[in-house]
């Protein structure tokens, strides 16, 4: 069987991609001297969250992953982050490709959120290989690729942040339920307010100015 190792060299942002993505560079290595007439290569990455520690800015902000810092120990579990697939062009020894990742900023997915609530650093990902490798001297065979196969990555913080700043601005999102938005619309045209920036800081004034009476009550 033909013997594959697969190494992780570097994460980048694409910067003439339609949509998010990041470029992981990959070095393919063919151990045991045969030609590779083509590669259907298929990755599954994964984020190791308990291969880092966290700041208490850091700690804060992953709550609503992990439940409280006590729980961890048994919460602090991998997160699926993407499924990608490549085909690579026919090659002896070893190569070097791009895999293109897409990526998302939708908050309400667990690996966005993730990466939103890191300050710095890196992010421990994990990426395994499968698929059909086409090889063979004098010859043309079909091989899958081993389960086994698989490359770690330390991913920079600032690379995510450098691609999601580069295709939103400044800005973010959120999802919301159709009759949260609905309620949401009929408070914004109530009061004529201009965006949506001034409802939400409208309403964070409000809860705040609510919550500093009821201590004062308290007292």
């Amino acid at each position: 069987m033909t013997d594959l190792d697969f190494r992780c060299t570097g994460v980048r942002p694409e910067p003439f991609g339609a949509s998010p993505t990041l470029l992981f560079g990959l070095r393919i290595e063919e151990l045991d001297h045969q030609p590779v007439h083509a590669l259907a290569l298929r990755c599954q990455i994964r984020i190791e969250p308990a291969r880092r520690t966290y700041d208490p800015d850091e700690v804060d902000m992953l709550g609503d992953l992990f439940g409280e810092p006590s729980r961890w120990s048994s919460t602090l579990k991998p997160l699926q982050f993407a499924h990608a697939s490549l085909t690579v062009p026919a090659f002896s020894g070893t190569t070097h490709v791009d895999l293109p990742v897409p990526c998302t900023y939708d908050t309400e997915v667990a690996s966005a959120s993730y990466f939103r609530a890191l300050a710095r650093g890196e992010i421990p990902l994990l990426m395994l290989f499968s698929g059909t490798v086409f090889t063979g001297r004098g010859g043309f065979r079909a091989e899958p690729v081993p389960w086994h196969k698989e490359a770690s990555c330390l991913m920079p913080v600032d690379v995510w942040r450098e691609l999601i700043e580069s295709y939103f601005p400044g800005t973010g999102w959120l999802r919301l339920r159709k009759d949260c938005l609905e309620s949401l619309r009929r408070y914004r045209s109530e009061r004529a307010l201009p965006s949506w920036e001034q409802v939400f800081e409208e309403l964070l004034a409000s809860a705040g100015a609510k919550q500093a009476e009821e201590a004062k009550g308290v007292e």
